[in-house]
């Protein structure tokens, strides 16, 4: 089983590396199919996974200045308090129902798990038809309220630390594509480091599930950053979302 975790850490490390679509996204749907770990404590070591694999990139960002210092202030402060929220009304629904929070958590991935990979199809599309624009006051309190769905949703889920917040951020910014990605990332290293230890408080968190896949992940980042340069990965983006569309649907008819 430790072997089976390592090399699932390395797949997802690899296509991780390799399209960058959000670590949650792609190893939540494992933990509960592949791995049969019960839902709410996927979510838990997944949201643990998706912080220890994010801070070297948070870093690289940091030492780079690629992050908009303010920017990240205004997500935080929604997203903090709803990851909170989330995470707390999950620990309610587990006390009400008992094992029937794991039937919640399962509709509410599959619905991600569609929302998300549509909207990845027309990012491109979406960004081609964004101009520049400066911030204002509409746009920090906009923000603030991405910020809190967004939170509210990984607390609950682990899925969108990455990628709700950076499509609903083309609707406010459009910063060069190295700084809305470096804002993006400081930012989930935050949300997710919250939702890690609000989890871990409530025992939701499985650490030698997530040592395994860390593990494994590193050599996979390494390896899937590389192939990204040297072989398009376009198709293979497409290929992962409609894998992800027909796992959302499953997840919804279970």
């Amino acid at each position: 089983m430790l072997i089976e975790k390592i090399l699932i850490g390395f797949v997802v490390g690899t296509l991780i590396g390799m399209t960058g679509i959000g670590g949650g996204v792609l190893l939540l749907p494992i933990l509960i199919f592949v791995l049969r770990v019960p839902p709410i404590l996927a979510v838990g070591s997944d949201a643990l996974f998706n912080f220890v694999t994010k801070i070297g990139s948070a870093w690289v960002h940091v030492k780079k200045g690629t992050i908009k210092p303010r920017v990240v202030m205004c997500l935080a402060s929604g997203s903090v308090p709803g990851s909170i929220a989330g995470v707390s009304l999950l620990s309610h629904l587990r006390t009400v129902y008992g094992n029937g929070v794991n039937t919640f958590i399962t509709t509410a991935v599959g619905i991600l798990l569609i929302c998300i990979p549509t909207l990845m199809f027309f990012q491109r599309r979406i960004e081609e038809h964004v101009t520049q624009r400066k911030p204002t006051m509409k746009s920090i309190v906009g923000m603030f309220f991405i910020g809190l769905l967004a939170g509210f949703l990984v607390g609950m889920t682990s899925v969108g630390s990455g990628s709700i917040i950076m499509m609903m951020l083309l609707l406010f910014y459009s910063f060069p594509p190295k700084m809305m990605v470096g804002s993006d990332i400081m930012h989930a290293v935050i949300l997710t480091g919250v939702t890690s230890l609000m989890h871990f408080r409530i025992h939701n968190i499985d650490p030698y599930l997530v040592g395994a896949l860390v593990i494994g992940s590193i050599p996979g980042g390494v390896l899937g950053s590389h192939l990204s340069t040297r072989m398009p990965t376009v198709w293979l983006r497409r290929i992962l979302c409609t894998v992800l569309l027909v796992t959302g649907a499953r997840m919804l008819m279970a």
